[in-house]
């Protein structure tokens, strides 16, 4: 063998070595706007990975607002089906819009969903200086003239930001729920934005969501849609003392293309439940009003299936689909 033929199998050797030990850097979709739920889960989930040395390079964290997360939905199924390199936020939105038929005709187990580790309140918001001071306040404005009273929300209509209000409103008694007025808009910060500025009169959305403007002093939030008062919110009632037995949360979680491989599905699943297992995640969830809540692994997508057909159900009841 001459020595620049071994040279040659020598570099082409270590060459191949290379490529199959380089660490592939992790990409976290993020279908709205920064500044959002979705944005949320990508940036903490994906920070505290990395921290934990759950994955040995930092997260990118790409936004791909659109059709109420659609746009990423198809884009993974389309466009990336086996890159297992690959994770999206998803959450009650999510399956919501699949519920509804709202991504064309996509379907929940297009995808696979490797979990949930947190549960985002959800929450009614006016601006700081609202005449509405109270849930009831608002929902007997609506009662009184549906049409001075318009909601925005990080999700498209029909979807679950659009529900909550409509749920409430059904408690109250009120059925016509055609006259309610919804903007939907990528993203809560974006639904903020139109609450603070009148272009809407109160948000619909989570507390991830409105906890900076909230410090701020830019809004206050009438309702909190859980069973209990949120800890570290304390002073905020919810919806059921007011007097309306409502109770939506939104699960804050991941799914993968479906093409991967069992194994770096479990990969992914066992890295989400050591961020589940952090100090730094309670912390996170602590600062951000986020309530306990843990799938992780082959089960979710069981949960998944469940709750896609009960959101169903509640849609058609609701009158959002037929």
């Amino acid at each position: 063998m001459t020595n620049r033929l071994f040279k040659a199998l020598m570099t082409s050797a270590v060459l191949g070595l290379g490529a199959t030990t380089a660490i592939s850097a992790a990409e976290c979709i993020a279908p709205a706007n920064p500044g959002g739920g979705w944005d949320f889960t990508c940036r903490q989930i994906g920070k505290i990975m990395y921290d934990i040395k759950a994955v040995d390079t930092p997260v990118q964290v790409t936004n791909m607002p659109g059709a109420g997360g659609g746009l990423a939905y198809n884009h993974v199924v389309s466009e990336r089906a086996d890159d297992g390199d690959l994770i999206v936020a998803a959450s009650s939105a999510t399956t919501t819009r699949l519920a509804q038929n709202a991504y064309a005709g996509m379907t929940a187990d297009q995808v696979r969903f490797v979990g949930a580790i947190g549960a985002d309140p959800g929450v009614i918001v006016v601006a700081a200086d609202s005449p509405y001071k109270s849930l009831g306040d608002l929902v007997d404005a609506i009662k009184a003239d549906p049409g001075s009273v318009a909601f925005a929300g990080g999700s498209a209509v029909g979807g679950f930001d659009h529900m909550k209000p409509l749920m409430i409103l059904q408690k109250a008694g009120f059925t016509d729920i055609t006259k309610v007025k919804y903007i939907g808009v990528d993203g809560g910060a974006d639904a903020i934005t139109q609450t603070v500025g009148g272009f809407t009169q109160a948000m619909t959305g989570d507390m991830s969501e409105v906890v900076s403007f909230l410090s701020n002093g830019d809004i206050r939030v009438i309702a909190v849609l859980t069973d209990e008062r949120v800890p570290g919110f304390d002073d905020i009632p919810t919806a059921k003392e007011q007097g309306y037995d409502v109770v939506a949360v939104n699960w804050r979680g991941l799914y993968v293309p479906k093409g991967i491989s069992d194994e770096k599905f479990d990969e992914w699943a066992g890295k989400l439940q050591q961020v589940a297992d952090s100090p730094e995640w309670a912390q996170a969830m602590k600062d951000n009003g986020l309530a306990p809540f843990t799938k992780v692994g082959g089960d979710f997508q069981s949960y998944v299936d469940g709750l896609v057909a009960d959101i169903a159900a509640m849609s058609k009841e609701l009158g959002v689909t037929q």
